[in-house]
């Protein structure tokens, strides 16, 4: 299974309906193919699934369904794999900081098990050889030619064999692809706090879409407040009975001590940088995990609707 050949084969809907989905396909002079889904374009509902399908390198699918009146009255963001590992953490999880001269983004996608510059790869033991490497970009802006031909070189394909899908966090587009990590959230946290992930056979996720932001910001609090108070997650999981109920209640983001808080206060009190903040906060607001060799059901966590609606719509 090749992560990026099948990120690759995603692309078709978007090339294909750019007018229809208000986006914008060029190429770089550099040759690196480079799709606007929330930059200088408006994007779409469609395009920001589509995107966030991408992402979860076509192992993946995520769906608008109806919300929660509990917790968000608006649509939800749904998103199932039964490759919950390879589609989540070795591509869809923004590990990847990349920037340039006045330019920055947080990166994800397949692209990432080609580069694999993170040591999250040595942990979960997948990388990979692409002939054309795809990668997800959430940014305010286009990249530049020179951060074109680094992502490349780090993928180690030519520039011309190298597609970049971008959107700003306040765009239609970039804000559903973000509020599409609920599961992969759950399993970062998981890694994070050493359970075995090979125990990890599926995962389905739902967390309520925001509105979209007006700027960056205010759009990255949103859309992380989604997750963080809003997402329920379920796994279907292997092994013993001892080890989930031992584990499971450090899953939730309810297990930081910063929970509780809305993310765009936490997220200024550390001087605006992600990797500064508690890694046990990134995390859905519940788990459930589904035991398929004893039958049992355990659940972790709560949602906040107080926080919520502080977010979406002002104290």
């Amino acid at each position: 299974m090749n992560l990026n050949a099948s990120g690759h084969a995603c692309l078709s809907p978007l090339l294909e309906s750019a007018d229809r989905l208000r986006i914008d396909s060029a190429r770089d002079p550099c040759g690196t193919q480079l799709l606007d889904l929330g930059v200088r374009c408006r994007g779409s509902l469609e395009a920001g699934r589509l995107m966030a399908e991408v992402c979860l390198a076509g192992l993946g699918s995520v769906e608008i369904v109806p919300g929660s009146h509990a917790v968000s009255p608006g649509p939800s963001v749904a998103v199932r794999t039964d490759q919950p590992v390879a589609a989540c953490l070795a591509s869809q999880y923004a590990g990847w900081q990349i920037s340039g001269e006045s330019f920055f983004a947080m990166g994800s996608g397949p692209m990432r098990a080609a580069a694999a510059k993170e040591q999250l790869f040595e942990h979960i033991g997948i990388t990979e050889t692409a002939e054309h490497a795809v990668g997800v970009l959430e940014s305010a802006k286009m990249p530049p030619t020179a951060v074109c031909e680094q992502i490349a070189n780090d993928c180690k394909v030519p520039a011309d064999q190298l597609t970049l899908l971008v959107a700003r966090t306040a765009s239609l587009s970039g804000t559903i692809q973000v509020v599409a990590r609920s599961v992969e959230t759950a399993l970062h946290k998981m890694h994070e706090i050493g359970f075995d992930l090979d125990r990890l056979v599926s995962g389905y996720g739902v967390a309520p879409l925001p509105p979209v932001a007006a700027d960056d910001l205010v759009g990255i609090g949103r859309t992380n407040d989604a997750v963080l108070y809003g997402a329920e997650v379920t796994l279907w999981v292997t092994g013993d009975d001892s080890s989930l109920e031992e584990s499971g209640p450090r899953i939730p983001s309810c297990s930081s001590p910063a929970f509780g808080q809305p993310f765009a206060d936490i997220f200024e009190n550390h001087n605006r940088d992600f990797y500064k903040i508690d890694p046990l906060l990134f995390s859905p607001a519940m788990v459930t995990l589904n035991n398929l060799d004893s039958g049992r059901q355990f659940r972790f966590g709560e949602t906040r609707p107080d926080v919520l609606r502080t977010s979406f719509y002002g104290p």
